[in-house]
Order: structure tokens, then sequence, then C-alpha cells
């Protein structure tokens, strides 16, 4: 292989990691503080998470419950009773990634991911 190859090549490889580096930090990055929570589409509890104090909330869906804890500045399910346990799975609450619980229809968000969602 030629010099200029394999200079090309590490140029290549850098550029491709700085931008998986800003991708994985622009997506873990927090959007702020305010949360959403929608059950069946409507808004049952909108949350302030730079003041909330550390606890847990509980949701029923036609029998079936949903817990929310809320500790250090964010939210997460910590328990649900649905089949597949997918909104206990995806863990604490990011930018881009809700929370979604399909069977409950229950919905976690940051409030200004449904404004970016409406200005695209």
């Amino acid at each position: 292989m030629i010099r200029s190859q394999k200079f090309w090549i590490a140029v290549c490889a850098v550029i491709f990691a700085v931008s998986v580096i800003a991708c994985v930090i622009i997506l873990t990055r927090p959007h702020g503080s305010k949360v959403i929570i929608k059950q069946d589409g409507r808004v049952v509890m909108t949350l302030d998470l730079d003041r909330e104090s550390d606890r847990t909330v509980e949701f029923v869906y036609e029998g079936r419950k949903n817990v929310l804890e809320i500790k250090n500045g964010g939210v997460r399910m910590l328990s649900a009773d649905c089949p597949d346990h997918v909104c206990v799975h995806t863990g604490w609450l990011r930018s881009g990634i809700p929370i979604v619980c399909l069977p409950n229809k229950l919905t976690v968000e940051f409030a200004d991911s449904e404004e970016d969602a409406v200005a695209r």
C-alpha cells in the first residue's frame, strides 16, 4: 500500500470516529427538564425534573399498573404489568428515545421532543 492510501484511510477513520462520538453526544444529551406523560393519548402528568423530589408514581390502565421512578433528575419505568416489559428495559429517559408501554398506552417523553416533531 502506498503512503497516500494509508494517509487517506487514516483521515477517513478519524472522520468516522469523530462522527460517531458526535452522534452519541447529541443523542444522549438532555433536552431539558420538562417531561410529559401521556396515557391513551391524553396528558396525565407534566414533570419538571429539576424540581421533582425522588419518588415513584403509579399509573393504572384497565387493571394493569405501571410504576414510574423519578430519581436524581431522571425518570424511568421501574415496573409494569405488561407481557413484554419493553418500557422497563428502555431504562432512563434519554433525548430522542421515549419510554413507551404499548399494552398500557403510556408514553413518557421530554416536552420539547413534541415541538421537534412538529417542526420537522
